[in-house]
């Protein structure tokens, strides 16, 4: 038996639509996260000096005129990491955890958790006022 290229990456599922879904979000959101972190570390770090980050600036960039743009920005970015980072763990408690009792368990406190999460971060999100 050969060995598989290792230049091939891990093949597309075929046994489940849910596992060839899953497989295609990580490669979408993968991208779309490089492109938003990349311009998130431009306008945070290289356009804007790391001293006029603060608190005021992101009120200020959440409520100016192009606000609803910023907060839709934000809350994609933390939607697409949340659930790509998520959509990982799964995986990785697949590959380890055998299916019963203990597998449930921490998938149901990894679903519960990565839920209480994205509630609380588009909750910040949606209702931020500034002080």
């Amino acid at each position: 038996m050969r060995p598989a290229d290792y230049r091939s990456g891990r093949p597309a599922p075929t046994d489940s639509s849910f596992e060839l879904f899953a497989w295609f979000f990580m490669r979408v959101s993968g991208v779309l996260l490089l492109l938003l972190a990349l311009g998130h570390l431009s306008i945070m770090h290289l356009i804007n000096s790391i001293n006029t980050v603060d608190y005021a600036f992101v009120a200020g960039r959440w409520t100016g005129r192009m606000g609803l743009f910023w907060r839709s920005y934000d809350g994609l970015m933390l939607f697409l990491a949340l659930l790509h980072g998520l959509n990982g763990l799964r995986t990785i408690l697949d590959d380890y955890l055998r299916p019963g009792g203990v597998r449930t368990f921490w998938m149901s406190v990894m679903y519960t958790f990565g839920a209480i999460l994205l509630f609380l971060g588009f909750l910040t999100i949606i209702t931020f006022t500034p002080q």
